[in-house]
């Protein structure tokens, strides 16, 4: 194992072991972390590397096969990595597994089986499962966008269009918006000679419904979209 003593430090140790193949085999990676004191930010993964890689210059650079173990940073970042290399890429596990952030020992495992399904665990209890197909973006989408494919030059974007069948009601813009209301009265001591002509105050009219808008309606097209398959 390895002990750190010096906060904010990056630390290394590798080991050669004979060389393995879990073809047809359920692989299990498996350690355990104690963090002696609250981590601010820091980690402690284990890492399954090549056999071509030089030791004496093994660093964070150094590329994996499999890299796993928890990541804890601030309060936003409390995860265990699961990280798989395939094609010279590093894939993510697409789920959120959270890590201990105590200061006790806990032992943390990666079982990998031959009919490509997953577990990991912390201290023997399962966090979480699944399919390395699902979990993890490894294998090209089933599904692409053709290419080869243009767009029509007649292709209208527009989702919708003005309804032809939706007509103006007539006389709708003689609709006026406001009407005399039916209940004012004439003041008795109104003098049309002193306060003038006396006119009946107005109300919305419960008819007027706003300037009128045509509906719309779905632009109904027999096109689709055309995808290429992986097979």
């Amino acid at each position: 194992g390895i002990q750190t003593n010096p906060d904010y430090r990056f630390f290394a140790l590798s080991a050669q072991f004979p060389e393995f193949s879990n073809k047809d085999k359920t692989l299990v990676i498996q350690y355990s972390v104690k963090h002696e004191q609250k981590l601010d930010c820091g980690g402690g993964y284990i890492k399954l590397l090549s056999g071509d890689i030089d030791q004496k210059t093994f660093s964070g650079e150094t590329n994996y096969s499999i890299m796993f173990g928890p990541d804890i940073c601030g309060y936003s970042t409390k995860k265990v990595h699961a990280i798989l290399t395939h094609d010279g890429k590093n894939h993510l596990i697409k789920k959120d597994i959270t890590c201990e952030t105590d200061q006790l020992t806990h032992v943390y495992t990666f079982i990998i089986r031959p009919d490509s399904t997953y577990s990991v665990l912390i201290d023997n209890k399962e966090k979480e499962s699944g399919s390395l197909y699902s979990d993890w973006s490894i294998l090209p989408p089933r599904q692409i966008k053709d290419p080869d494919a243009k767009k029509p030059e007649d292709w209208d974007d527009k989702e919708y269009i003005p309804d032809p069948e939706d007509k103006k009601p007539e006389g709708y813009d003689d609709i006026p918006n406001e009407i005399t209301d039916p209940d004012a009265k004439k003041p008795e001591d109104w003098d049309d000679e002193e306060d003038g002509e006396w006119t009946p105050p107005t109300i919305p009219n419960p008819e007027y419904k706003g300037p009128w808008k045509q509906k719309v309606t779905i632009l109904k097209d027999d096109s689709f979209c055309i995808y290429a398959y992986h097979k």
